[in-house]
């Protein structure tokens, strides 16, 4: 009884709970309720025992009461819930009175005998009561949580008119007032279904979720730049199919998220995943090693079938254009030997039902056991193979040669040379797609393959998108507007890359046992009751009501925006962080700690992650202007072994980022009153950490560089000092522009401000 909130999903009522912040709420209840009826069997209490049950049943009655005075306020604000939810609170009112009542100390009976009391007389109406009670509050909940879901409707439908208007727009004027309008909308849409996905149970739903906010994201800026783009050449093709390429996906993205919430019948989630090997593999394990307990019911065919299917799937590797013959070989060879060994165990197993074994034979268990080894060699090498094809493209792919010969040749207005790179840009998507279904293949849980699908699926559309941007270009070489947009869609290819490396480095981690799973896993201690159910007064149906008790639209879009720029610069640091060899050196590690924080503020501006208050924000900030210092420290270390040029480039840079530093830990503890002030404290602490972002980005590629000379010195030049006497008096000064120049894989996308702000200036050819 006392376990079925938890354990088992479905009430007596039939009710199902789907997201964390219903089971969370219940179990508190639930614990009370076991304490209750622990005691049946048991009558006969102590005065000590006696007052601590009395304390226990009038908690629970006065706990249930406030419960009641919620559901019943929210019904008032939701007509169309009111007569269900104001039953269910009925109820749940009249079971908590009958627990109150069942633990009264004054419907206790003294014992003649030995003078303690007995209680609990009528264990079937406390049963009955406990039934009631949990059944009642389920209900209640789940009632609160379809308004949660109306929200992202109501949210979703907002988003869906504003995007036809800007659909059909003809004037920049009407453009810039629509898509102001549109921004704010999609703003209120992220910060409700961010609390959506944290607060849902299944990690599949969470994992798609997080991929569809993902595509409205980029796709916001995209959406800008193609219709602006539109917009000043209204008779180009390309331009059209560009635009309407990101209108469509965006509308899918949308849709999907409906179909999520909501568990619509055409929810990719009651669509099968394309089948795994890795499933494949754990699949036929189980069945190997389910032998040793299941002599009889087990057949051989079953056993076998499932290896023939899991053998024809390692042919996306072996059929592959880009396997290399040894890879191809040792493939083969290894499902050669799964099959030997899987034919070996049918004889022993054969031969043990032959003999009416009770149990495994020895020969049986050193089959079973050759067989289990000999497919994880067969996992490990396709792994291998996933995961170095990836690595390797990303390195190839990471200076991003076909996107900046397809600029220079758009803004050359160069036809021929655009469709010559568009070719060699197609070759790489086809690439990418197929290494994203490999690793799909291997990814080892079904969130991370989920995660690598959108990834296929986002390089099979933007490819396209690219090309057609690069052609608008071609056809208007003079045209601002044209090569803005050219970039945007670069950008999001080149993020996409990086988002890939992060995918990659997740895998692998799961391959290695690290970790279970990703996309903002919550922890078992993190105690939130209420993630995204609804509170009387502060959400209602009215999605404009809600605004009143959060940051008004201005400052919720300023927010979106610095947290863009955030997570792309902590992207950027992640990408740079994988081009050093020494992994464990102290300034990579402490970059790593600063991105990873960084990503977590980022978080909070779209209403997701374990920042859940201002306090949590402004206590990272803190901790996060620690780390900083620390890699100064590192920095002042590292730049021991420099010559004075370099030597003097580093700690220019560090002195930054010490006072960028001391401003973000004064400002942290600076207390603030007032919703304006801790906005404002907010906006500063997420700019200035901007700029350390921004300096250490600077160092990175700077810094790496340095390390390598200095390793290759000490390898096979003899003494620094010699070798710095023959540099070249030029080379400080090239290092300083390596150092101020621009990462040439950063993102550089521009923000949305800067954007808004450009609409009205159109060039003049």
């Amino acid at each position: 009884m006392a376990s079925s909130p938890c354990g088992n999903s479905n009430f007596d009522s039939g009710l199902e709970i789907k997201t964390r912040s219903v089971e969370q709420t219940l179990i508190p209840l639930v614990s009370q309720i076991t304490t209750l009826i622990n005691h049946k069997d048991k009558p006969k209490k102590s005065e000590r025992t006696l007052a601590a049950i009395h304390r226990v049943g009038q908690a629970v009655s006065v706990a249930v009461g406030r419960f009641v005075a919620v559901g019943e306020a929210i019904a008032t604000e939701n007509q169309e819930l009111k007569d269900e939810m104001g039953q269910a609170c009925f109820e749940a009112r009249r079971a908590g009175d009958a627990i109150a009542q069942l633990t009264d100390v004054g419907s206790a009976l003294p014992s003649q005998s030995d003078g303690r009391v007995t209680v609990f007389s009528d264990r079937t109406g406390m049963v009955k009561a406990a039934r009631l009670l949990l059944s009642s509050v389920t209900k209640v909940l789940v009632l609160a949580d379809r308004i949660v879901i109306k929200q992202i409707i109501t949210s979703r439908n907002k988003v869906l008119v504003t995007l036809d208007h800007l659909e059909r727009v003809s004037t920049f004027q009407e453009f810039v007032q629509i898509f102001s309008q549109f921004g704010n909308e999609m703003v209120e849409f992220a910060h409700l279904t961010g609390d959506r996905q944290n607060d849902l149970k299944d990690e599949k739903k969470k994992a798609r979720m997080a991929a569809a906010r993902a595509v409205l994201e980029k796709c916001t800026m995209m959406l800008l730049t193609a219709s602006k783009t539109c917009l000043r050449h209204p008779d180009c093709e390309s331009a059209r199919i560009n635009k309407d390429a990101v209108f469509h996906r965006m509308r899918c993205a949308l849709e999907q998220v409906i179909e999520i919430v909501t568990e619509a019948r055409s929810c990719g989630e009651n669509k099968i995943l394309p089948a795994s090997i890795y499933n494949g593999i754990k699949d036929f394990k189980s069945s190997v090693e389910c032998l040793r307990e299941n002599l009889y019911t087990l057949s051989p065919e079953g056993v076998g079938s499932q290896l023939e299917a899991l053998v024809e799937r390692t042919e996306d590797f072996t059929d592959s254009a880009y396997t290399s013959h040894e890879q191809r070989q040792a493939i083969l060879s290894l499902c050669q030997l799964v099959r030997q060994d899987t034919q070996q165990l049918m004889h022993a197993w054969i031969e043990a039902q032959s003999v009416h074994a009770k149990e495994a034979t020895e020969d049986m268990e050193v089959a079973i056991l050759k067989t289990c080894q000999s497919v994880s060699d067969l996992r490990r090498e396709l792994h291998k193979v996933a995961v170095g094809r990836a690595s390797d493209l990303l390195k190839v792919h990471g200076e991003q040669l076909p996107l900046r010969a397809l600029k220079v040749a758009g803004a050359e207005g160069n036809l021929e040379a655009v469709a010559e790179y568009s070719r060699t840009l197609t070759e790489q998507k086809e690439q990418l797609v197929e290494t994203c279904r490999l690793l799909c293949h291997v990814s080892g849980t079904e969130p991370l393959e989920i995660t690598c699908i959108h990834a296929e699926e986002t390089f099979h559309v933007i490819g396209p998108q690219i090309i057609s941007a690069a052609q608008t270009l071609a056809l208007h070489p003079s045209s601002k507007i044209a090569k803005e947009n050219l970039e945007v869609f670069c950008e999001a290819w080149e993020s996409q890359l990086c988002d890939m490396a992060l995918l990659l480095r997740e895998i692998n981690d799961v391959f290695e046992g690290r970790r279970d799973n990703h996309i903002n896993s919550l922890f078992p201690g993190d105690k939130r009751p209420y993630l995204s159910l609804p509170r009387p007064g502060k959400h209602s149906a009215n999605l404009k009501t809600a605004k009143a008790v959060k940051l008004d639209a201005e400052e919720q879009t300023s927010m979106a925006k610095l947290g863009l720029e955030l997570r792309l610069l902590s992207s950027d640091m992640d990408a740079e962080v994988e081009k050093w060899e020494e992994q464990e050196h102290d300034i990579v590690r402490q970059s790593q700690s600063l991105a990873s924080m960084a990503y977590n503020m980022y978080l909070f501006t779209r209403g997701e992650g374990l920042l859940k208050t201002t306090l949590d924000l402004f206590h990272q900030a803190e901790v996060l202007s620690e780390e900083g210092l620390q890699l100064c420290s590192s920095l002042r270390t590292f730049s021991a072994q420099l010559v004075e040029e370099e030597k003097s480039l580093v700690m220019t840079e560090m002195e930054k980022l010490v006072a960028l530093c001391q401003q973000l830990q004064t400002g942290a503890k600076t207390p603030v009153q007032g919703k304006t002030a801790t906005f404002q404290k907010v906006e500063s602490s997420i700019q200035t950490t901007r700029g350390i972002l921004t300096v250490v980005l600077s160092l990175l590629p700077f810094c790496n560089k340095l390390n390598k000379k200095s390793k290759s010195e000490r390898s096979s030049l003899g003494s620094p000092h010699d070798w710095r006497e023959r540099q070249d008096a030029s080379t400080p000064v090239k290092e300083e522009g390596a150092l101020n120049s621009k990462n040439s894989n950063g993102f550089g996308v521009k923000s949305l401000e800067q954007h808004m702000a450009g609409l009205n200036l159109l060039e003049s050819k």
